[in-house]
C-alpha cells in the first residue's frame, strides 16, 4: 500500500511561499528608498548613517524614522539568518547601536 505525500508537499508549498514573501517585501517595499548595497557596507557606522539618511528623507514609513530604520535593520538580520557569517552579523548588530546613536 502506498502512502500519500500530500501533507509533505502542502508543507513545501507553504515553505516556499513564505520565502517568496519576504524575497517580494525587499524587491517591492516603498516604505524606504534605501541606498544600494547598504547592508553590504562594511562598516556599521556607514549602515547606520545610510538607514537614517534613508528614513528620515522618506514620507512613505508609517512609524518614525528610527523606528524605520531599526525595523528594516532588523528585517534583513532576520532574513538572512543562518547564511549570514558571524563577522557579518556582528557588523549588523553594531549597526544597531549606532543607529541608536544617531537618533539619541
Amino acid at each position: 500500500m502506498r502512502k500519500s505525500n500530500h501533507h509533505s508537499r502542502v508543507g513545501a508549498r507553504k515553505q516556499v511561499k513564505l520565502k517568496k514573501w519576504s524575497g517580494k517585501v525587499t524587491r517591492e517595499s516603498h516604505a524606504l528608498d534605501l541606498e544600494n548595497g547598504v547592508f553590504k557596507k562594511r562598516s556599521a557606522r556607514d549602515i547606520a548613517k545610510s538607514l537614517k539618511r534613508s528614513a528620515e528623507r522618506s514620507h512613505a514609513r508609517k512609524s518614525g524614522p528610527m523606528r524605520s530604520a531599526m525595523s528594516m535593520l532588523t528585517f534583513y538580520i532576520n532574513r538572512a539568518g543562518k547564511n549570514m557569517s558571524a563577522s557579518r552579523k556582528r557588523t549588523l548588530e553594531a549597526a544597531k547601536d549606532e543607529l541608536r546613536r544617531l537618533f539619541a
